[in-house]
């Protein structure tokens, strides 16, 4: 079973839930590698399995899985040499006295969960390592009766921490009322007792000071005749560690010893783990256990896919009376969901997990399922879809023999329709004189006639109302089906008078072939738009990327604008106004002195030129200055 079908098939995602439903880390890798059986004798059993879980599951029974989660990593870490810390032995405990319940709980129920029990027969009774850990470790920390040399150290901390209690309480009652404490307390600082001393009578009191607080303004101070003391406790609490750790080393030997017998019963736990992930998974999907048969014999009753929101019950029939079934319908009708739910059916049964159905159901255990369904098209390769769907239908062809179901969507398609017809029913004339099953949907009419004329195949259609045209998903067995095109070209919104001549067109072949003479588009004449600006417009001129002042009309296509303290002659369509003069300047505002700089300039390019009107201009304003001036003199 290669991991294409499995993830085509959806029988990846069934295996994530009943990953996410299984306890220990081990159960999980294990079942991440699992893909479904192909031996009669094992499918059966853990059918069994399922079975038996899923009626204790009914009954309100739990297995009592304890410790189970981190089971794999603890055993790891004991396998390296590593000690287990006291949380660990803890879990690694819960998990070896669930080897007694479970054991109890199958014993009684042997009856009901015969297979089941037979297993849980075989754990091991670690009571004694058991034992031992529970009465080392009380209140999540090693009890002191554990050893006695724990118990001695732990009376002489004890013994240590009240004497220094007396003195510190002693130094406490005096330096309160000397006023040298900061606060009436005592303090640990660095593994000391110590008491807060103001620091201005640090001087005063007799020991060492063991820290300063941030502020500068308190002093702990271990008093001398402590020191000795909480050097004694200091090191009293590392022969308290040393001892723990022989003893946490001692606990974990104890399970080190055992790791073989553990192994076997760890590998019985761990499956039951699965065996009941598959029964919970089961009864989620409303599964009951279905028959199999090593004859490929494929009956389907009230088949229900179990990942689909109150999927259309399938029904059908293969292997019996007939070895090959032609599916026909139209393409929104449900073909592709019949496909995966047969293969899904096959996978999950081989694998030990329910799907709802009825009674009479029977699958059978194949050696290899192939199926050739979506899209193949391969970028890396170049492949057209056609060239894609051949060469896995070419893979299959060479695997096919006895034991096997070979589903194929839409056969044939992707070509020209005679060609592609042709080409499928010879692969599946092939496919089935080599024993397999095959099971294969089409449109091509073809196909469905073969399927008609052949001894061993039948054809089935999906089910179609036609008085509301919608589909109904429902496999119809011994019937053939239509395309329903036309449905399908209505939902889309093809027009109805389209819909209407596609109808006569299939009736009669009688294709219009008249030639129609279309009316050329008369290209209107450009719109050519006046352009007018008015004196003093403000204008962003695109040829010179730059705004000035409208100034005057040159011609019908330039005009002239003041910019930089010049006149420039531009194109009047490449200008944009930025600001009408009419709202940039007040009503009697007179414009020309906005271009005054011009005049001085224009007048004297025409006496530099020779114009008369200039020089004649240019007299009279020297007379009326000569005139202007004998006036003032007077």
């Amino acid at each position: 079973m290669n991991t294409q079908l499995l993830q085509t098939t959806q029988y990846n995602e069934i295996n994530d839930r009943l990953i996410h439903l299984t306890i220990s880390d081990f159960a999980k890798e294990l079942l991440a590698d699992r893909r479904p059986l192909t031996n009669f004798n094992a499918v059966k059993r853990k059918l069994a399995e399922t079975d038996e879980a899923s009626n204790l599951l009914g009954s309100g029974q739990h297995v009592p899985f304890m410790g189970l989660t981190r089971i794999q990593q603890l055993t790891k870490k004991i396998e390296k040499g590593l000690i287990l810390e006291i949380g660990e032995l803890i879990e690694y405990g819960d998990f070896l006295r669930s080897f007694r319940l479970i054991a109890k709980l199958f014993e009684k129920n042997q009856y009901q969960a015969p297979t089941l029990a037979s297993y849980a027969k075989d754990l091991a009774d670690l009571s004694d390592v058991e034992e031992a850990i529970n009465q080392s470790i009380q209140g999540n920390q090693i009890a002191s009766e554990s050893s006695r040399q724990l118990r001695k150290i732990r009376n002489q901390i004890q013994k240590i921490e009240k004497d220094i209690e007396g003195k510190m309480a002693k130094h406490l009652r005096n330096w309160s009322g000397s006023n040298f404490l900061q606060e009436r307390l005592i303090l640990k600082k660095a593994d000391r007792y110590t008491l807060p001393v103001k620091v201005e009578f640090k001087n005063k009191v007799k020991g060492s000071i063991v820290e300063s607080s941030r502020q500068g303004q308190t002093v702990y101070i271990e008093p001398n005749d402590v020191s000795k003391l909480n050097e004694e406790l200091i090191f009293a609490k590392a022969e308290e560690v040393a001892e723990v750790y022989q003893i946490l080393a001692y606990l974990t030997g104890l399970i080190a010893e055992n790791l073989p017998t553990i192994h076997y019963s760890k590998d019985i736990i761990v499956e039951l783990d699965i065996i009941f992930a598959r029964g919970k998974l089961s009864r989620s999907f409303g599964g009951r256990k279905p028959d199999i048969n090593h004859e490929d014999v494929l009956r389907l009753k009230q088949v229900k896919h179990p990942l689909l929101d109150n999927p259309v019950p399938l029904s059908l029939e293969l292997g019996a009376a007939h070895r090959g079934l032609i599916i026909t319908g139209p393409n929104a009708g449900g073909k592709t969901v019949v496909l995966k739910t047969v293969a899904l059916t096959c996978l999950l049964t081989m694998s030990g997990i329910f799907v709802a159905n009825q009674a009479g159901t029977t699958i059978p255990i194949l050696d290899e399922l192939f199926i050739d369904i979506g899209d193949q098209q391969s970028l890396e390769n170049a492949l057209s879809t056609f060239s894609g769907h051949m060469q896995n239908i070419s893979q299959i062809l060479a695997k096919s023999r006895n034991h096997t179901l070979v589903i194929l969507d839409e056969i044939g398609s992707g070509t020209e329709p005679k060609e592609g017809a042709a080409l499928g029913i010879a692969l599946m004339e092939e496919m089935y004189l080599k024993g397999a099953l095959v099971i294969a949907t089409t449109h091509y009419g073809e196909i469905k006639d073969f399927a008609l004329q052949h001894q061993d195949f039948v054809t089935a259609a999906m089910a179609f109302d036609s008085a509301s045209l919608s589909p109904k998903y429902q496999l119809l067995l011994g019937e053939v089906g239509d395309s329903n095109a036309f449905w399908i070209a209505k939902k889309m919104q093809v027009p109805a008078n389209v819909l209407t001549r596609s109808r006569d067109y299939l009736q009669t072949k009688n294709y219009s072939s008249e030639k129609k003479v279309f009316a050329k588009r008369q290209q209107a004449a450009p719109k050519v738009e006046a352009i007018a600006f008015d004196k003093g417009d403000r204008v962003y001129s695109a040829e010179l990327q730059k705004t000035g002042l409208y100034y005057e009309e040159k011609d019908a296509s330039y005009g002239i604008i003041y910019l930089d303290g010049d006149f420039k002659t531009v194109l009047k369509r490449r200008l944009e106004l930025k600001g009408a003069a009419k709202d940039l300047y007040p009503t009697d505002y007179d414009l020309e002195s906005l271009f005054a700089d011009f005049h001085e300039r224009k007048k004297i390019r025409d006496l530099e030129r020779g114009s008369k009107k200039a020089h004649k201009q240019l007299a009279k304003e020297a007379k009326e200055r000569a005139q202007q001036l004998a006036t003032e003199q007077k």
